[in-house]
């Protein structure tokens, strides 16, 4: 890179946005920094960020299929409120549409994750809620990761922006790149999607009956 005079995109500082409510009751760490699964829906992290417009702060929510790295639902508001979190978290269950009994759903312990209207929420999809401890960036690395990933490829080379309509719709078209065309070195340098399909394509065959 050096020798073709270019170089790689750096990922700037961050700004702690979880906001613990003392008056939450926690679900307890069913994670415990062990990112791994075995299928999609068995492990969703999320997490989100703030972004700068000239029309003022946009926040944006992301949920992570850990098996895929395929964000399977994301939200943006002009505030972050509870309301963020739980659109995100509807987005994923609308895209996913079947039952999603045993998956964890797994996040910081910001009041956004802890209301009660979010684990309500969560219960009536099947899912178990998990949460990392406060201050803790490590509990949450992936979903941290994500957001990282998001702003160095596409909120900071593309803006500055001008209205929050305008980074949604660029934001619709990155999480479309992102999971049907970005290539990760995680999942064996193909696209989310390819991984969950790769994967039902195997289920369909372990179905099948052996030829004679």
């Amino acid at each position: 890179m050096r020798t073709a005079g270019i170089q790689g995109l750096r990922r700037g500082k961050t700004v702690r946005t979880t906001r613990p409510d003392p008056a939450d009751v926690r679900a307890a760490d069913l994670v415990k920094r062990d990112f791994a699964a075995t299928r999609p829906d068995e492990l969703w992290v999320s997490d989100f960020t703030y972004c700068s417009t000239w029309q003022g702060w946009l926040y944006v929510a992301f949920v992570l299929d850990v098996y895929s790295r395929r964000i399977v639902g994301w939200a943006a508001s002009d505030t972050m409120t509870v309301d963020l979190t739980l659109n995100a978290l509807n987005t994923a269950a609308w895209t996913r549409n079947r039952p999603l009994e045993g998956l964890r759903a797994h996040s910081d312990a910001g009041s956004q994750y802890t209301a009660l209207s979010y684990t309500e929420r969560l219960a009536d999809l099947g899912a178990a809620p998990s949460i990392g401890t406060v201050a803790d960036s490590y509990d949450n690395a992936m979903a941290e990761s994500l957001n990282g990933i998001f702003k160095t490829e596409m909120y900071k080379p593309m803006g500055p922006w001008r209205t929050r309509a305008d980074l949604e719709y660029a934001i619709f078209e990155y999480v479309d790149w992102y999971n049907n065309r970005r290539l990760h070195e995680q999942i064996g340098m193909i696209p989310p999607a390819e991984k969950e399909a790769n994967y039902y394509t195997s289920i369909r065959n372990q179905d099948q009956p052996v030829p004679a």
